[in-house]
């Protein structure tokens, strides 16, 4: 496809780009990208005291609440800061957007890239975190999990950084979206407390699949991945596939009206 080959021939510029991208949310700091680590880190750890130690949450069942919490909220800080940082990218870069030889296609992944700094580091400490209590991980499983991310944040922001570019208040909906979305996905709250027909519904949800699914590298009663016959691996996958088509022909319909509105 058109968008793939683009990607394939300026991947070099997109990693370039999403470096300096990195270093320049923090240049105006005299620790500098310190802050994009510490930040994330600091949020993750406040949880885990707080449920753990102070609420004393049952939602981890029989496993240590840090080994059952750490990658679901690792692969969710992921995942919503590429989403927002990438779906406002177009606006945020509009300078290369005017310049008329420039791949307009490239600058969501120049997002992707730069929140995929702090989202490798978050999952080493979940990793880490894992491992120091016992429970190693499964390395496929984490590889698998990590390309059906990159694949759905491609897919999804296909759509809304377009939107996000045509309608600047659709950005502070997503906001609201995606704070939803994580109180729907069970990054602190577990499964095992809904019944019937609903963990089906939430089970299809492609957040609780990364989520989920990346747990299950630490964790053997997380079965989300090969569950019911590979069942959710096939819906996450066509919804997947979904999304990127329809956000695909929105993206192509609408690029050549970016350099009008910014």
């Amino acid at each position: 496809m058109e968008f793939f080959n683009i990607l394939f021939k300026n991947r070099k510029l997109a990693i370039r780009l999403g470096k300096n991208d990195f270093r320049n949310r923090f240049a105006n700091t005299s620790l500098g990208t310190v802050w994009g680590f510490a930040q994330p880190f600091v949020f993750m750890m406040t949880y885990v005291i707080v449920f753990q130690y102070i609420l004393k949450t049952g939602s981890s069942g029989s496993y240590p609440y840090i080994v059952w919490f750490l990658p679901g909220m690792s692969m969710w800080m992921f995942l919503n800061d590429a989403i927002t940082t990438a779906s406002n990218s177009i606006r945020n870069y509009s300078y290369l957007v005017k310049k008329v030889v420039f791949p307009i296609d490239i600058i969501p992944i120049i997002s992707l890239t730069s929140s995929s700094f702090i989202g490798i580091f978050l999952i080493y400490i979940a990793t880490m975190s894992a491992t120091a209590f016992g429970y190693f991980p499964n390395v496929i499983n984490i590889i698998y999990i990590l390309f059906c991310a990159v694949a759905f944040i491609i897919a999804i922001t296909r759509f809304t950084s377009a939107l996000t570019t045509i309608v600047p208040d659709f950005s502070q909906l997503l906001n609201i979206i995606m704070q939803l979305c994580m109180w729907f996905t069970p990054i602190i709250w577990n499964l095992n407390m809904i019944e019937g027909s609903l963990v089906i519904l939430f089970k299809a949800f492609p957040f609780t699949y990364l989520v989920e699914g990346f747990r299950q590298a630490f964790i053997p009663s997380s079965t989300i991945i090969t569950e019911h016959h590979f069942l959710y691996t096939i819906v996450f996958w066509l919804v997947t596939a979904f999304m990127f088509a329809w956000g695909n022909n929105v993206f192509k319909k609408n690029k050549k009206d970016f350099s009008d509105v910014l």
